[in-house]
């Protein structure tokens, strides 16, 4: 009988897991910052576009899936 031996599982960084989603087709979205502090001054035009998710530069991508390897959707 071989010795098998258990493959350990992947963790999630759950920090990265709430602020990046993954898409279907494997791009990676991320929020804008500077949306929660000193709101009032900031034209409506700008803070609607706070609401819309943006595509990640591929510098950062191979970084951020490797610490969401699941994919939370």
């Amino acid at each position: 009988m071989a010795n098998k031996t258990k493959k350990s599982k992947l963790k999630t960084h759950k920090g990265a897991a709430r602020r990046f989603k993954i898409t279907g087709t494997g791009k990676v979205m991320h929020a804008k910052g500077m949306k929660s502090h000193l709101r009032r001054k900031k034209s409506s035009r700008v803070k609607r576009q706070f609401d819309r998710m943006l595509v990640m530069n591929d510098a950062t991508v191979k970084r951020v899936k490797r610490m969401v390897p699941n994919g939370i959707k």
